[in-house]
């Protein structure tokens, strides 16, 4: 297992462990009580972790993805979305080009 793996297991644990908790002490539960709040952090995360990218700052980069892999996973545990459904979809993917698996997708 990676020093990843093991993190983001972690993490996973505790943002679980906020659920329903008081929203006035922990912001990971003010994010899973307001689930428009937690898609807006990513959306904002998501930027901010382009623009570090865009730029070339590593540190940056590493600090700006940290906050969106938080902000990600905050936003699966609102929508009841798990690690594991998520592995689903990238293992349903596994040995497909890129763009022919792009290009079968329905449109919304």
């Amino acid at each position: 297992m990676s020093r990843f793996d093991e993190v983001l297991g972690r993490l996973s644990a505790v943002i679980g462990s906020r659920k329903g908790g008081d929203a006035a002490t922990s912001y990971t539960a003010r994010l899973l009580a307001d689930p428009s709040l937690a898609a807006k952090k990513l959306g904002e995360e998501a930027i901010e972790t382009v623009i570090a990218a865009i730029q070339g700052e590593r540190s940056a980069l590493a600090a700006e993805s940290a906050d969106l892999v938080y902000h990600w996973r905050v936003v699966l545990a609102a929508a009841g979305v798990s690690l594991d459904d998520v592995a689903a979809k990238l293992e349903a993917r596994e040995g497909t080009s890129g763009l022919a698996e792009k290009a079968g997708r329905q449109t919304l």
